[in-house]
């Protein structure tokens, strides 16, 4: 008997020899063929025309009520449940003279959470619910560790499976327990489709660009870090894919787009993950007037093909897609909000603002920046439906060309959302003087201590020095457009796997600490497995209340051992100098 584990698992995994000792592989390799689901039986079963007499499917038993030499349970696939007639001389062959297939193996030995096939038909009970008959019962996969089941009774929902740190990080299980969180899932799925399909219909090409860059640029953020050994060199995961895709510009292709994994090494929040999904187009000969109706076209599709609507509830309010979109300057969402004109301040100045609107600030921070912080405290979260934000002081845009009516803006805008910056976009900075200059800028920066500041690129300069024609990007952030179309109030909602903190280690003394205070080294696991995983923890409970539990274990699990005695515990227990840590018991 292994003690390491729970009773439950200790059962499952004998039920798992019993079911070899039979004969029967928990495992098999052969195929299963399935040619039916649950949702299909439940949307085309139709008794009149007897249809689905020789259905076969599969997925995990998730509840069940055995009556005898029949039984009812309900089975869980991909799309839904369903649930499944057994009866004993339906479902052993002819050879099975004892019935084990019905009596021991399916009454006994399969559990909540095991994955079978069954092949039957289709039909409807007594009390009216559809149904399938076993005729044959398959074991595909024996399940060793105990599902968290939820239970429902009078309405009351019993051992829901909620705590967002275990939903995360055991995504499996949520899936498994909670269906309906694989909705969010699906229409990820149909959201990154229908981008595509609105990108190929502009005869776009989709392109893979390098993950592992010598430079990280294309915009303001920390990169994570890592060694090329056989190179010897420093190689950092990509911030963002745009200077490599305006290199393909560059090459002479007219648009090009690339959904990509990105990494920053920045915080983490219920809107941000270091790793995250975006996608990124570049079109020749496009300025960024033409890039926001793009984008509302866009969005417009991707709501109509999710929700069959342009408006789509997003927690307390309903956001509508429908084109045109509400277009704010920056200065003008900071005036419309504050009531203050932020346009010609210095940086002195706009640092004094900052902090009468309760802006935090710090030396690092120049004339864009401050200007961003301010909008992004005093504005951002007011705008609920989609609104564009254009034209950005230059500070804020060393990749953006300067603004045709004003030298000191930049051809630059934003969507925002729900309060959240859905894409970013830019008329193109393809004058390679300008860009040298606006790089060095960023290296003043970086030199105060911004790390967030871009690094120059040389070979991106020298790209762009052989001519880029004029062109229009966007970058459009996935998961945080999931967010919305799926009303999911955090990104970890709409990423299988999100980024977690490793998993606490359980705090435990070695072996040679419970031996030391006179513990025999068979009983070592055996007080851990009850609790104590330090001989500290041991003494804080009475030693009438340690010896019982002892002997109960042991009689329990049928392990064995010499009980020890009831003084044999109290010894365990005294301190040095001689008391013990509480009353004894």
């Amino acid at each position: 008997m292994n003690i390491d584990i729970s009773e439950q698992e200790q059962v499952r995994r004998q039920s798992l020899e019993k079911i070899r000792e039979m004969g029967v592989n928990p495992y098999p390799a052969e195929e299963f063929e399935v040619n039916a689901s649950s949702v299909q039986i439940a949307k085309e079963y139709s008794p009149e025309k007897n249809s689905f007499q020789s259905v076969s499917i599969a997925g995990r038993i998730m509840s069940r009520r055995i009556m005898g030499s029949a039984a009812f349970f309900e089975l869980q696939d991909e799309q839904g449940r369903i649930q499944v007639y057994v009866r004993r001389d339906d479902i052993c062959p002819p050879d099975d003279e004892e019935k084990k297939t019905y009596n021991t193996l399916f009454k006994k030995l399969l559990d909540i959470g095991d994955i079978v096939g069954v092949k039957g038909y289709a039909f409807v009970t007594q009390t009216g619910e559809l149904s399938v008959h076993a005729r044959e019962l398959k074991l595909l996969s024996k399940s060793i560790r105990p599902l968290p089941i939820v239970k429902e009774k009078d309405g009351q929902v019993y051992d829901a499976f909620t705590d967002p740190e275990k939903r995360y990080r055991e995504r499996y299980v949520d899936l498994i327990v909670n269906p309906h969180v694989r909705d969010a899932f699906v229409k990820r799925t149909k959201l990154v489709g229908s981008m595509r399909e609105f990108l190929n219909a502009l005869n776009l090409l989709e392109v893979e660009t390098p993950i592992l860059q010598p430079l990280y640029g294309g915009a303001a953020a920390r990169p994570f870090k890592t060694h090329h050994n056989t190179l010897d060199m420093t190689l950092y995961l990509r911030i963002a894919n745009e200077l490599y895709l305006k290199r393909l510009i560059v090459g002479g292709f007219s648009g090009v787009y690339e959904f990509a994994k990105d990494f920053r090494n920045e915080g983490m929040d219920r809107f941000h993950n270091p790793e995250f999904t975006q996608m990124e187009m570049y079109v020749a000969y496009k300025d960024y007037r033409w890039m926001m109706g793009t984008v509302e076209a866009m969005v417009e599709k991707i709501a109509l093909d999710l929700h069959g609507d342009t408006k789509v509830r997003v927690g307390e309010n309903v956001i509508n897609f429908e084109r045109p979109w509400k277009r704010f300057t920056m200065f003008e969402a900071i005036e419309h909000f504050t009531g203050i004109d932020v346009s010609r301040m210095n940086e002195a100045e706009l640092r004094e603002t900052a902090k009468k609107l309760g802006v935090a600030t710090d030396a690092t921070m120049g004339k864009g920046k401050l200007i961003d912080e301010i909008f992004g405290e005093c504005c951002e979260a007011k705008l609920i439906q989609p609104t564009f934000i254009v034209d950005y002081p230059v500070e804020m845009s060393p990749l953006a060309k300067k603004h045709r009516d004003n030298p000191e803006l930049v051809e630059r805008f934003e969507a925002i959302c729900n309060g959240k910056e859905i894409c970013n976009a830019y008329s193109e900075l393809n004058d390679p003087i300008d860009q040298r200059n606006r790089f060095e800028e960023q290296l003043l920066l970086a030199k105060r201590g911004d790390e967030e500041a871009m690094m120059l690129d040389e070979d991106f300069l020298r790209a762009i020095e052989y001519g880029m024609p004029p062109t229009s990007g966007l970058g459009i952030g996935i998961d945080r457009l999931a967010m919305i179309m799926t009303n999911s109030p955090s990104v970890q909602d709409v990423l299988f796997f999100p980024q977690m903190r490793q998993e606490k280690k359980v705090t435990r003394d070695e072996p040679e600490a419970y031996a030391a205070v006179g513990v025999p080294e068979e009983w070592i696991p055996v007080v851990q497995k009850m609790g104590y995983l330090t001989v500290e923890a041991m003494k804080k409970v009475s030693p009438g209340k340690l010896f019982n539990d002892l002997c109960g274990m042991n009689k329990k699990h049928k392990m064995g051992l010499t009980n020890p005695t009831a003084d044999d515990v109290k010894r365990w227990q005294l301190h040095r100098d001689g008391t013990y840590p509480q009353a004894l018991a």
